[in-house]
C-alpha cells in the first residue's frame, strides 16, 4: 500500500486493492451490526434486562470495530512498515481482534442466557451475527497471509482478492483511454448560475465538449429562457438570490411543457437532505462544487443519452398512436362503432335480433347501359360521388350504411342501436337521396334515375365472415325492403305498409294500391311524397 502523505497519489491498481478490502471488511462489519440491532429490538420487547446489557455491548463492540476499519484503512500503510505490507496486515489483524473477540464473546454469552430462559428464537439471529465475526477473522487471516506470500503461485483468499481486482481494472479502462474514442452528441444547454465565474467556467468547459451553451443569471431568467426556447438540459445552481434552483426546480416540473427537461442540480451545499428533496422533486441527478471535470463529464452525457432514448421512446409511442388511430378510422369505416368497441372486449360471434327496424334499398335505373357508353373512370367518379353523398346523409341522420353492391346501396335504421324514430329517419334520408341523384345527373348532363324501397320491421345484425368480414343485416324485412326497390318506379319512392303506418302522422304519402310481389304475393305499398306541413299534421 502506498505511504501515507506520498506526494503522488498512490497507483489505481493499489487504490482499487484498498477499496475492495474496505468493502470485504465493511460487509460482515454491518451485519454485526444490524443483527445486534435487531435482536436488542426483540429482547427490550420481551423485557430480557440481563440479554439486552450484553447485546448493547455486542453492538458497541461492533461499532468501534466499524470505526477502526475506517481509520486503518483510510491510514494505508506507514513507510516504516515493511515494505511487502506484511507488518501492516500483521496490526491490522492485532488491531481489529480484540472488538471482534468482544463480539464473538458476549454473543455467545447472549446465546447461553437465551436458552436458559426459553427465549431460543434468539439463537438464529445470534447464530447469523457470529457467522459475520467469523467471516471477518478469515478475511483479516487471508489478508495477513497474502502480505506474507506476495509473489507465491497458490490459490489464497489474498491471491483471490487480487484477482478480482484485476480483473475489475482491466474492464473498466480509465476515463483518459476513452476520451479520444468519440465526441458526445452536441445538445443545447443552460446554464443557471448567480456567480458569473461560474457561468462562464462551465459555459468554457462544455463548449470545448462541443454543446451549444447558453446562460442566465438567476432562476426568474431561466424560467423565462426555458419557456421561450428548447434545451436538452439544464445545470441548475441551488442556492441563489430570489428564487433559489429548488424553487426553479418545483415550476419546471409543474409545468406539463418543461416537465420532461432534464435537470442537473449544482451547489457547494453537500447536504443529503438537500440531494434527497432535489431528486425526489425531479432532479436528473445533484453535482457538488467544486466540479469534478471527469465527473461533470460523465453525468452531462447520462442525463443527455436518457433524455434521446426517452425522446426516441415518446416518438415512437406518437407514431404507434398515429396508426392506432389510422386503424381506428379504417375499422369505423368498416363496422359500427358500438361492434368494434365489443370485438375488443373478446366477443368473437356478434349477432343481436332487433324487432324494429326500417330498411333503405336504392338502385339506378338502367345504369349498366349508361356506364357502357362512359370511360371505367368517370363511372367510378360517379358512383364515388353519389355514394360519397349517400354516405354523409346517413351520417347526419345517424343511420347505419350496410353496404353497396355496384350501383345498389343499402342503409338501415335502428340498429346497432335502437331508436324509436328509425322510419322517420330512413324516410327523410330517401327523400334526400332523390334530390342528390337528380343535382348529380344535371350538373353532368346525364339522365340519372333511381329507385328506392323501404319496409319496417325485425331483423338480425352481426358480423359475417372472418377474413374481410362485415357488418350484415338479414331476415325477412331485408328481403321486403329489396322487393319495394326492385317493383317501384324510377326516381320515387316506394315504402310498404308496416312503413307506412309508422310515418302517416308526419309525412304525405299515396297509395299505389295492392302489388303483387314475387314470394310475398300482394302488397299494400305506398309512394313517399314529403313532409307534412305542422299545420296538416
Amino acid at each position: 500500500m502506498g505511504a501515507a502523505g506520498a506526494a503522488t497519489p498512490p497507483p489505481r491498481a493499489e487504490r482499487a486493492l484498498v477499496a475492495f478490502v474496505r468493502q470485504e471488511f465493511e460487509a460482515p462489519v454491518a451485519a454485526i451490526i444490524g443483527f445486534a440491532e435487531i435482536l436488542l429490538e426483540d429482547a427490550r420487547r420481551s423485557e430480557l434486562g440481563g440479554i439486552v446489557a450484553d447485546l448493547e455491548r455486542v453492538r458497541g463492540a461492533g461499532l468501534a470495530l466499524q470505526a477502526l476499519v475506517g481509520r486503518l484503512l483510510d491510514a494505508g500503510a506507514p513507510a516504516d512498515e515493511a515494505a511487502d505490507g506484511s507488518g501492516f496486515a500483521e496490526r491490522l489483524r492485532h488491531d481489529l481482534r480484540t472488538p471482534l473477540n468482544a463480539v464473538k464473546g458476549y454473543a455467545e454469552m447472549v446465546m447461553e442466557e437465551a436458552h436458559d430462559r426459553g427465549h431460543d428464537a434468539f439463537g438464529h439471529d445470534v447464530r447469523k451475527l457470529l457467522q459475520a465475526a467469523d467471516q471477518m477473522l478469515a478475511q483479516i487471516d487471508a489478508l495477513v497471509g497474502l502480505a506474507a506470500r506476495q509473489g507465491a503461485p497458490e490459490a489464497t483468499a489474498g491471491a483471490g482478492a487480487h484477482r478480482v481486482v484485476d480483473r475489475v481494472i482491466g474492464s473498466i479502462q480509465p476515463v483518459s483511454a476513452r476520451e479520444g474514442e468519440g465526441q458526445a452528441v452536441a445538445s443545447r444547454i443552460l446554464v443557471v448560475d448567480d456567480t458569473a465565474a461560474n457561468r462562464d467556467l462551465l459555459t468554457r468547459r462544455l463548449s470545448r465538449e462541443g454543446h451549444l451553451v447558453d446562460e442566465a443569471e438567476d432562476g426568474r431568467a431561466a424560467l423565462h429562457r426555458v419557456a421561450a426556447e428548447r434545451f436538452d438540459l439544464v445545470l441548475l445552481d441551488l442556492m441563489m438570490p430570489g428564487m433559489n434552483g429548488f424553487e426553479v426546480l418545483c415550476r419546471m416540473k409543474a409545468d406539463p411543457a418543461l416537465r420532461d427537461v432534464p435537470v442537473i442540480m449544482i451547489s457547494a451545499l453537500d447536504e443529503i437532505d438537500s440531494i434527497v428533496r432535489c431528486i425526489e422533486a425531479g432532479a436528473e441527478d445533484y453535482l457538488p462544487k467544486p466540479f469534478n471535470p471527469v465527473l461533470l463529464r460523465a453525468r452531462i452525457n447520462a442525463a443527455l443519452e436518457k433524455k434521446r432514448l426517452r425522446d426516441r421512446e415518446r416518438a415512437f409511442t406518437r407514431q404507434l398512436q398515429s396508426e392506432k388511430d389510422k386503424s381506428e378510422v379504417l375499422l369505423l369505416n368498416i363496422l359500427p362503432k358500438t361492434v368494434v368497441a365489443r370485438m375488443r372486449q373478446g366477443e368473437t360471434s356478434i349477432a343481436d335480433r332487433f324487432t324494429e327496424v326500417t330498411i333503405l334499398f336504392s338502385d339506378l335505373v338502367d345504369f349498366t347501359n349508361l356506364a357502357s357508353q362512359m370511360p371505367p373512370a368517370q363511372v367510378v367518379e360517379l358512383l364515388n360521388h353519389l355514394f360519397t353523398e349517400f354516405d354523409r346523409l346517413a351520417f347526419e341522420r345517424g343511420l347505419e350504411k350496410i353496404k353497396t353492391i355496384g350501383d345498389a346501396y343499402m342503409v338501415a335504421g335502428g340498429l346497432p342501436e335502437p331508436r324509436p324514430d328509425h322510419a322517420a329517419a330512413v324516410a327523410d334520408m330517401a327523400l334526400s337521396m332523390l334530390e342528390v341523384v337528380n343535382a348529380t345527373g344535371v350538373s353532368l348532363g346525364h339522365d340519372l334515375r333511381v329507385r328506392i324501397g323501404v319496409h319496417s320491421g325485425a331483423a338480425v345484425a352481426g358480423i359475417i365472415g372472418r377474413h374481410k368480414f362485415i357488418y350484415d343485416v338479414w331476415g325477412d324485412t331485408v328481403n321486403t325492403a329489396a322487393r319495394m326497390e326492385s317493383h317501384g318506379e324510377p326516381n320515387r319512392v316506394q315504402i310498404s305498409g308496416a312503413t307506412y303506418h309508422r310515418l302517416r302522422g308526419e309525412f304525405r304519402c299515396v297509395l299505389r294500391g295492392p302489388l303483387e310481389v314475387k314470394g310475398k304475393g300482394l302488397m299494400e305499398t305506398y309512394f313517399l311524397e314529403g313532409r307534412r306541413s305542422p299545420s296538416s299534421r
